[in-house]
């Protein structure tokens, strides 16, 4: 049975305006300035810079509650005095920039070069082989993943050349292609199809000495001993000293595990990340300034004034003229609303990072990350008054240039633990404490996670062992085993 009824319910929608604010607020910089240069092209009446355009921060008004697009604006009803600016002296005229130019950040240039598989394809110009075998190496050079490796099994290989290459080969010959021409290209190593057998192609490179040969044994015969480092095993395996292992470990130390990341024409654009905010020590204060490529200085164009001063004075309005009214009111809404969320954006961005510079002040100023705090995103909503959300995305994408160097703002933040005084400590404290007890232990006889936990509890942390691992596993730190050297 249908029935039909009435119903009220109270619903809270984000504005428009809002939302814009919400999304700005978490682009880190460079994405910021993508969208700065994206609404400056889709909006004609914004522009940047100092020029002698009037400003009209000041005196644009949204005195409608219309929705553009959802509602009809009649143009008589618009109030163009509203829109126009009589100052002489505007006040962005007057306004300071207190960063100086030398702060600009500049674009870091990034040399063209040779790639490393364009590399690896010149070098097959150096062997003679026939049409057929260069047809497999050239295939098998492209296979080389960035390490270094070819990480597909012969039989997969020879199946690909005949569908895709229409090359038609044997396991058997991709293999002699393997062995003697693309393995023998440098760097050393490259097309190994495991790394066992990447460090024993460079070996094999090495000029002979007794112990790169008990190196090159060990690797063939032992392999997984040796990963595992069970030496005692190997020493009596193989009939060696203590002395002879620890040699051949020192030259299977000195190889390149991923070949390919080695290459100098890699060609690879390494992020650069661009700090939001920077704080500095000044006299024994800490002193935090907003990168000043978030802070653009944004107006309303001449052109759009001169337009609305056009209609205004005109006698005759024509259909034409009010349909010109009606778009260049939206678009100076719209470049009013932006330059306001930016401004809200630059409010927010510095009213958070200062109570979290404020909040973490001993770190700042010293540097010791023990003096972390714990802290979490409710702890600065509260100081700040502002949402959890809010706060959340300031800290998840901004980066804070320090004496200390370049950090990610959410590193800051961290749970708490209670020490054997029952005070609230951070486990980053806990985490960099530990990791200072690894580097100290005698690498002959690493601790085990339970004597770790022991000596944590000693000094005043009880934390339990199965909590140790999973601090020295976020630390990526390898278990007592995988630690022990000779």
């Amino acid at each position: 049975m249908l029935k039909q009824n009435l119903q009220q319910k109270l619903l809270q929608k984000l504005s428009p305006q809002q939302i814009q604010l919400m999304k700005l607020i978490q682009l880190p910089t460079q994405a910021f300035e993508e969208r700065l240069k994206q609404e400056i092209e889709e909006n004609p009446a914004l522009e940047t810079g100092k020029d002698e355009a009037e400003n009209f921060e000041d005196t644009l008004t949204n005195e409608y509650e219309d929705d553009l697009g959802n509602e009809k604006i009649d143009a008589d009803d618009i109030n163009i005095d509203e829109y126009l600016s009589d100052d002489e002296f505007p006040s962005y005229k007057t306004q300071t920039n207190n960063y100086s130019s030398d702060d600009e950040e500049k674009q870091v240039p990034y040399a063209a070069g040779t790639t490393f598989h364009q590399s690896l394809l010149n070098q097959l110009n150096t062997f003679s082989i026939n049409e057929q075998e260069r047809g497999i190496a050239e295939f098998l050079v492209g296979s080389i993943d960035d390490s270094g490796y070819i990480r597909r099994e012969i039989s997969d290989l020879v199946d690909d050349l005949a569908f895709t290459q229409n090359i038609y080969t044997t396991d058997q010959e991709v293999e002699k292609v393997l062995t003697n021409v693309v393995q023998k290209l440098d760097p050393t190593g490259v097309g190994a199809l495991d790394l066992k057998e990447c460090l024993i192609i460079q070996l094999k490179e090495k000029s002979e000495t007794p112990s790169r040969l008990l190196a090159i044994n060990i690797l063939e015969n032992a392999f997984d001993q040796f990963v595992k480092k069970h030496y005692k095993k190997l020493i009596e395996k193989f009939s060696i000293t203590e002395e002879q292992l620890k040699n051949a470990i020192t030259e299977i130390s000195k190889l390149n595990p991923k070949p390919g990341s080695s290459y100098a024409g890699n060609n690879k654009v390494a992020e650069q990340i661009i700090p939001d905010f920077t704080i500095k020590i000044i006299d024994g204060e800490l002193d935090l300034t907003l990168n000043a490529r978030n802070a653009p200085e944004l107006h309303i164009s001449r052109e759009y004034n001169d337009m609305l001063k056009g209609y205004q004075v005109s006698k005759e309005k024509t259909k034409s003229q009010k349909d010109t009214v009606l778009f260049i009111k939206q678009k100076l809404d719209a470049a009013k609303w932006f330059i306001d969320a930016i401004k809200q954006r630059q409010q927010t961005l510095l009213v958070t990072m200062n109570a979290i510079m404020q909040y973490q002040y001993d770190y700042f100023l010293t540097g010791d990350e023990r003096k972390l705090k714990p802290m979490i995103l409710k702890d600065i909503a509260d100081k700040i008054n502002m949402d959890v959300s809010t706060v959340s995305r300031v800290a998840n994408s901004k980066y804070v240039s320090t004496p200390y160097g370049t950090k990610l703002i959410k590193d800051f933040f961290s749970e708490s633990m209670k020490n054997d005084q029952g005070e609230d400590v951070s486990t980053k404290e806990i985490k960099k404490i530990l990791e200072t007890v690894i580097s100290e232990e005698d690498k002959r006889k690493p601790l085990t996670d339970e004597k770790l936990s022991k000596i944590l509890k000693e000094k005043g942390y009880p934390i339990a062992r199965r909590t140790v691992a999973k601090y020295r596993e976020q630390l990526d730190i390898s278990v007592a085993r995988l630690r022990k050297e000779i």
